[in-house]
Parts: structure tokens; sequence; C-alpha cells
């Protein structure tokens, strides 16, 4: 028995929730298939999920297709849900994007799709709600090519779209113009095929292309399009057979060393984790030792109980084997993102931007405060890119966001589970800083007004945008003991959480310069207490810019209130381009800062008369014109712990004590 790890990706409302029922109730794992409005699916399972009839988590469910087990995980729509999606990334075997026959390819569409082909994940495509009045097959066939592969083929034709009765019709071998169609894609992929379709008379076999249309599909050079409706049914055992026979299952030695990662985390009445994990070589048994996590924070736990993914339901099991998923019970402390067995060099992926805005979040009655910073340390464990942060100076937490809508269901989530009224502060925006030049400092053990036994050199140098953090040694790596190395590359990466201006400092290399210490006395923490000194010093002579998070946008309006908009958008800091125009409508695209998305979104329908349509996503960083905005500091903030090491300084340059 094969197995595939079978991800459901779409723009939210595309339909692709419907589509996973559709695809049980087909496989027979269901006798009556459950309704998004109704809340009655199988993968929205969350309470919040069915009130507001969105998928919220990621959620696993499985069915054969003949010798194959397919591992469905239906997948978040909503770009404020984004972080869901990327984890499930990591995980899967092949894809299937759903996109609207009515809406076309929308912003999310593009997103997942530019993704999906960066991975080399292969896709099928499924255009849904063929049977929607506005169904437009060909021409959403058109805007697939155009926006987001030319290498797509369609698999067959729609009969009467937009209407009840529609049907779809898969093409055959016998119709010369998809195989001619097919023999050109596959073409383009492959110079032996290519060879043999030019300078042969006769066709290309049907068998040979078809073989040769697995390949590609299965290498993500292609991508298979089907046409159907989730609703009526119609299309989708084309769908079925061609994920049969077009997508890759899941490969790996189940004799060789254990090697998975955990991409989704939950929490039982008791505090309990269960860690969603997929197995990509060994085996895993109940009562093993599992090491998990990465460096400081590897360590292991004894697996107390397996559930595998089995015709629809979940089963408890006795071992979990290569290409599987699972559900993992035991191992206490595991996060998402962590690595069980043996780790991947590299770990999971990072596909899609971090979350761009923040908000503090306010407990009612404020006596509550202890309660809520439980609750969200249990919401991050779940949702790391929440990323909790406490103010211990203003009493204050916040939190990162992709939107408003996630900020809503954080709220109902805290009222929900864990009986916690909360309200949020304005929504802010995350920016972050870069150096400017290059700038270096350094503290001489038992020189100066260095209270400390530790010798601390650092120089900052800018790095190429996207690079992150590099930490290098300039120093022998044998000058000091490895434990003294570490505290300062931990504490590098630490400090640089909060830069000059209060936000994370990025794309820079850090090197050591200087190192020392006097043995037995020199200990981990002088290191600790002196690197954040020594680096911020470093960091105000390189000099840093502010910069923050612009989206993309596109935005379709009737051309006559291009004028009216224009203005506005200039208001809201929008650089547009020359706007596209075409008959009465036009299209306008640009960058915008990602504070002001949310203000345009709730202007548009006044402006445009309900008829603008507004795609962003977001695009780059880029320098903040004017003042930089200063983000609110906390206890643990490099710059504030420089001011106590200074007058720690002080004090013993005047004979006191170091306290």
């Amino acid at each position: 028995m094969h197995t595939l790890n079978l991800g459901i990706l779409a723009h939210v409302d595309a339909g692709k929730t419907s589509l996973t029922e559709r695809l049980l109730h087909t496989a027979g794992v269901v006798d009556e298939l459950g309704s998004v409005d109704d809340g009655s699916t199988r993968t929205d399972s969350l309470a919040l999920e069915r009130q507001r009839g969105i998928t919220i988590k990621s959620a696993v469910v499985s069915f054969a297709v003949d010798d194959t087990t397919v591992n469905l995980i239906d997948t978040p729509g909503h770009p404020d849900f984004i972080a869901e999606v990327e984890r499930v990334l990591n995980v899967l075997d092949g894809a299937v994007l759903v996109v609207s026959a009515v809406e076309g390819v929308q912003a999310q569409t593009r997103v997942l799709m530019r993704t999906l082909r960066r991975l080399r994940i292969p896709t099928l495509v499924f255009v849904n709600k063929v049977d929607r009045g506005g169904a437009r097959d060909g021409t959403v066939l058109r805007s697939i090519a155009e926006k987001l592969t030319p290498a797509v083929v369609a698999m067959g034709s729609v009969d009467g779209p937009g209407g009840p009765d529609a049907r779809c019709v898969p093409y055959t071998g016998a119709d010369t113009g998809f195989t001619d169609r097919l023999a050109e894609l596959l073409a383009d992929h492959d110079d032996e095929l290519l060879a043999a379709y030019v300078g042969d008379a006769a066709p290309l076999p049907y068998d040979r292309l078809r073989e040769e249309l697995a390949a590609q599909t299965g290498r993500a050079l292609v991508h298979p399009v089907y046409f159907g409706s989730a609703i009526t049914g119609v299309g989708v055992d084309a769908l079925v057979g061609g994920i049969r026979e077009l997508l890759p299952a899941g490969r790996g030695d189940a004799d060789g060393p254990v090697s998975g990662t955990v991409f989704k985390v939950e929490r039982g009445p008791g505090g309990e984790r269960t860690a969603y994990v997929r197995m990509f070589s060994g085996t895993v048994r109940v009562r093993d030792r599992l090491p998990f996590g990465r460096g400081e924070g590897r360590t292991e736990g004894r697996v107390t109980g397996i559930d595998v993914f089995d015709g629809g339901s979940v089963v408890r099991g006795a071992e979990v084997g290569a290409g599987r998923i699972a559900r993992l019970r035991g191992l206490d402390g595991i996060r998402i993102g962590d690595p069980v067995g043996v780790p991947d060099e590299d770990g999971p992926g990072r596909w899609f931007a971090p979350p761009t805005l923040e908000s503090v979040v306010v407990p009612r009655p404020p006596a509550n405060r202890g309660g809520l910073h439980s609750a969200l340390a249990q919401l991050a464990d779940q949702d790391p890119l929440i990323d909790l942060r406490q103010d211990d100076v203003r009493k204050e937490l916040s939190v990162s966001l992709y939107g408003e809508v996630q900020k809503e269901v954080i709220g109902a989530t805290l009222a929900d589970e864990f009986g916690i009224g909360v309200t949020f502060r304005e929504t802010s925006t995350i920016c972050l800083e870069r150096p400017n030049g290059s700038g270096a400092a350094h503290e001489i053990i038992g020189q100066g007004d260095n209270p400390f036994l530790a010798t601390v050199g650092l120089r900052v140098d800018p790095a190429p945008v996207g690079s992150g953090i590099d930490y290098r040694l300039g120093v022998e790596l044998g000058s000091m003991p490895f434990s003294l190395m570490r505290a300062v590359e931990e504490t590098v990466v630490e400090t640089l959480r909060q830069g000059i201006h209060g936000w994370q400092v990025t794309d820079c290399v850090v090197t050591m310069t200087h190192s020392g210490y006097w043995a037995p006395l020199s200990t981990a923490g002088d290191f600790r207490n002196l690197t954040p000194l020594v680096l911020m010093s470093a960091l105000k002579r390189a000099g840093t810019t502010v910069h923050e998070p612009v989206h993309r946008f596109r935005l379709e309006l009737p051309a006559d209130l291009f004028g009216p908009v224009l203005p506005v958008l200039a208001r809201l800091g929008a650089v547009p381009g020359a706007p596209d125009v075409h008959g009465s409508g036009c299209v306008l695209e640009g960058e915008i800062p990602a504070a002001r998305v949310h203000e345009l979104q709730q202007r548009l329908p006044s402006l445009t008369s309900g008829e603008g349509v507004l795609e962003s996503g977001f695009e780059r960083y880029r320098p903040v014109v004017g003042p930089p905005p200063d983000r609110p500091r906390t206890d643990h903030d490099p710059l504030n712990r420089k001011e106590y090491l200074l007058r720690t300084m002080r004090r013993v340059a005047a004979g006191g004590e170091v306290r």
C-alpha cells in the first residue's frame, strides 16, 4: 500500500473544503456530504470554523484510491492564516490548487502557485464551481496560463458552464486537438520527445504521452487542469483519476534512521501535547525513546501513543513508518517545526513573508493578565509566528499578526477555549532595521571600566537583503572554551531582536574580533552580560535604517473613477504605476505601506460604489521616509540592559560593588 500526502490549497471561498468533502464522499468515507454553510464538514472541526465557515487550522483526513492511501490535508484559504499553509508545504508529496470558475485567479492563488512551483511540489489545478452563474471556463484557463504558469494543459472541457446542468467531458486519445496540445507542452521539457514530435510524421502514441505527462507532473514541470464542481460532483471522478495516475506517492526507507518533522501541535484538556508528524525515514513504535528539537532545546521523550489516519478515521496504531503521517503522544515540550529523530540540516523552510502587524492584547478585567499570558503561550505553541512579546515595564502583552481576521479569531479563541475576554489596541506595523555601514566595538578583560571577566569584540557589517543574520568567528575557535563561544553567539542573536530603534535587526554579518577569559573564574554569565553592551555599541557606530513592510496591490475599478481614487492612494502612501485601461474598466498596480492596506480596504466600497476589487500581498521592506518609528522597549531590551551595565561600570570604577 502506497501513501500520498496531498494538500488542498486555494484562495478563501474557492471551494477547497467542499472539494475535500466531495473527495471523501467519492471514496466512500462519508455517506452524506457535509456543508461549509451548515458547519458539518469533516475537516472544519473547530467550533469557530463551523461558526465562520472558514478553515483556520490545517486538518488531516484519509481515503483510499486503489492501492494508495491518500492523507488529505485541508489548509486555510484566508491569507491571515498563511502560516498554517507554510507548515503543511514541508510535508506534502503533491497538491491540488483550487481555482473558482467565477472569481478566477485571485491574490492568494498567485502566492500559493508561486510557492508550489518554487518548491517543485507536483500540483494539479482544479477549476471549481463550473455550475455557478458567471462561470467562465475558457477565460479562467487563459488566466491560469497568464498569471500562474504557462505550463498547463486542460484535461477536459465543460458543457453548459454557469448552470446546474453543467457537465465536464474528459479528453481522450481520440481528440487530436488535445493530444497535439499535450505533445507540444511535454516536448518543451524533453528533447527526445521534441525530436520524435518534430521528426515523425505519425502522431506520438497516446500511451507515451500519458507516461510522459505523469513523469513531468511528478517533477512539477507541468500542471494538468481539471474542471468540475465540488457541490454537484461533476468532474471529481476525473480529478481522482489524475491524483491516482499523475501524483507520486511518498518515499522513504522504513528501515532507515528515524527522521520526521512536526507540522502541527494540539493540546489536550490537561495540557498534554499531541504532535502531527510526517515521517520521511525509519519507523517509530509505541514506547520508543525519540529525540526531537534543535540545538540547546534538543531533548527526547517516550512515545506513549500513536494514531494513524485510515479510511477517514483516526485509529490507534503500534507504529508509523516512512512516508506516513501520524499523531504522536508523550513528547512533552515538542513544538511546531521540531525534527524528530535525525534532524535535517536546514530545518523547515520559510516560504512566505513573516507577519507584518502587531497589536497589544488587553485582558478584561485587567486582573486576568496572568491567565492571558498562559493562554497566549499555548496559542503560540500552536502558531509560533504569533511571537508572544511581554513588556514588563508597561505590563503589556503583544502578538504578531497577518491581518484583522486573525486578530478576531484570537480574541474568539481566548473567550471560547480559555474563558478570557480581551480587547486589542490599534494594529501597528512591524518594521525591521538594517545596518547602514560597518561598526566595531570591544571590551578587554581587566581594562578600563569593564566589570566582567570577559573579553568580547564584535564587528557589524551589512549583508545582502534577505540573508538574515550571519555570525562568524574572526578569532581562533580554540581561543576560549566552546561553552563561552556559544554564549556569545546565542546572545548576539537574542540581542539583535531589538536594535537601536527597538526593531529586529537583520541582513547583517556579525564577526567576533576579540575573545578572552580568565580560567577558572570566567563564566558564561560574564559573556552574556558583556555581549549586548559591545554589540549595541558596534551597531550604533554602524547606524541602522528602519524599514517598513509594503504590499504589492492590484486594483480593478471603473475607468471613470480612476481620478477620484488617485489622491486617496497618494494620501495612504501608495505608489501606483500607470493605469491599464480596457474599455470601461481600469487596472492599477503599485505598492502601498502594509499599515494602510486595511484602511484602503475599508474605504474602497464607498470610493468605487462597490465595484472596486483589491488584491494585495507582501512585496518587500523599504526604508521609512521621515522620522523612524521607535518600538516600545522592554526590560529585556538591549539598550535598557546597556544602561544598567553602564551604571554598573560606573559603580565599579567608583569603588562600589557589582550588583
